[in-house]
């Protein structure tokens, strides 16, 4: 693991709390993907469908909690290779879940609170949404001056990423059909352009397109499985990007998915598969199991890794729901199939009436662990929001990082000054000592009035 000083870490937080001069042109962001838009035929404007979508704000992490965020991800990864992972897991499993499949699956999603203490793993979710959201948004960044753009650098690891989201998929379609041509890929979900991050949709499609492929945008209802494949009025589908929330086709309007996912016509990422391995809030319980752990003979390094970075979560059940509710201050409870924090509580904000609800339903109870924070300015007041650190993850590799800003229990895009927010390497120790950026230093807000700017970058991707 990368090494650590309280230093650095404390310059991070000091950095989240005071640093105001790297943010987001928030109008020119929106006013380019507006234009995006408006070639689509969509003249809603943004800043009023969208206006917390993205926060001016950044977000500063240490060096050594990117590397923990890394290793967190590669100590999963390898216990979810493992025959005996597999075997648990899918035995509880729909058995659509339980069929084999070629591809990994594109933006898995390993959500983190970082902060002093390092980082932990809050849960884990296949089709997480806004990388290409987040990878327009670091493209519009802005700096008050030369040296703290020299100091700070790109967000991290924003630089190659629109390739490497393309080699993704590009990998996908190979691991499944081998030299193959890729034609045509539909991203599907309920009422697309309904859905509040439609416009990540379309920059995908941009994406895709610039590299000679087209991407249809559909709800489910418009594709027929015809003969050997899914198809649209233009043609046949060969690789979904699915972003359903059904994540096994169990719905009456989706079986022709289900169908057509069973019989191997056309290739899903993600799907049913990898939802089951990774997303199962239940396999948190096993993550954060020693005993388990050991029993599956997983090596005593990873499982400390695990124990550390895992907060400890439970199944909720009638044996432990008397203790659990008398020490509900200190646990958040998630339902095990859940997504986008829906029904999810903090126990301290629970009523016995829903706690009493949730004892009926698939729930369990995760260690609470306390976001930290991150101060944004709306207009002259300085304004505490929670964060979190999500990393887009494929194949066992971190893509990209990127942060959600908030207020409330969970995450949301409801918040003034909230969204998504990039994520910055705080400098080390050594950078900082030969800068003009120390601490104390104006520029970047440690210890006075930070200096702003209203210039933004050109380069919006399209």
């Amino acid at each position: 693991m990368a090494p650590t000083t309280d230093f650095e870490t404390q310059l991070a937080e000091q950095l989240n709390q005071h640093c105001f001069c790297v943010g987001t042109d928030i109008p020119g962001l929106h006013q380019r993907l507006q234009g995006d838009l408006l070639r689509r035929g969509v003249t809603l404007s943004m800043l009023q469908s969208h206006p917390n979508l993205f926060s001016s704000a950044p977000v500063f992490v240490a060096a050594a909690q990117v590397e923990q965020m890394r290793e967190v991800v590669r100590a999963i990864e390898s216990v979810v290779a493992t025959a005996r992972w597999q075997e648990t897991v899918l035995r509880a499993a729909p058995q659509i879940a339980r069929l084999p499949a070629a591809t990994r699956g594109v933006f898995m999603g390993y959500d983190f609170h970082v902060g002093a203490g390092g980082v932990r793993l809050i849960e884990i979710n296949t089709n997480a949404g806004g990388a290409l959201l987040n990878v327009a948004m670091m493209q519009a960044q802005q700096a008050c001056c030369d040296g703290a753009r020299d100091l700070l650098g790109a967000p991290v690891e924003a630089l190659g990423i629109e390739a490497r989201l393309v080699a993704m998929f590009l990998n996908e379609w190979r691991l499944a059909r081998g030299d193959r041509p890729l034609a045509r890929i539909a991203i599907i979900d309920t009422a697309p352009a309904m859905q509040y991050l439609y416009p990540e949709f379309l920059l995908f499609q941009n994406l895709m397109e610039s590299q000679g492929i087209e991407v249809v945008i559909a709800d489910p209802g418009e594709l027929v499985l015809q003969g050997d494949a899914l198809r649209r009025a233009r043609g046949a589908i060969d690789l979904v990007y699915n972003r359903l929330t059904d994540f096994y086709f169990a719905q009456p309007e989706h079986e022709h998915l289900r169908s057509a996912y069973e019989r191997g016509t056309t290739i899903f990422s993600p799907h049913p598969r990898a939802h089951a391995l990774y997303a199962n809030k239940r396999n948190l319980i096993l993550l954060s199991d020693r005993e388990q752990l050991e029993r599956w003979g997983v090596s005593t390094a990873t499982i400390e890794l695990l124990l550390r970075n895992v907060p400890r979560t439970v199944a909720v059940t009638a044996e432990n729901a008397a203790v659990l509710w008398q020490e509900r201050k200190h646990w958040f409870f998630k339902p095990a199939s859940g997504f986008a924090s829906r029904g999810a509580y903090r126990g301290d904000k629970m009523t016995r009436t829903v706690f009493a609800d949730l004892q009926k339903a698939d729930y369990v109870a995760q260690q609470l662990v306390p976001p930290s924070e991150r101060m944004t300015r709306q207009a002259t007041i300085a304004t505490g929001l929670k964060l979190d650190v999500r990393a887009y993850v494929y194949s066992g590799e971190v893509q990209l990082f990127a942060a959600r800003l908030y207020q409330g229990q969970t995450t949301n895009f409801r918040t003034p000054g909230g969204g998504f927010a990039p994520v910055y390497q705080a400098p080390d120790v050594r950078s900082v000592a030969a800068s003009d950026l120390s601490p104390g230093s104006t520029c970047i807000g440690i210890g006075g009035m930070p200096a702003t700017s209203n210039d933004a970058t050109d380069r919006i991707s399209n």
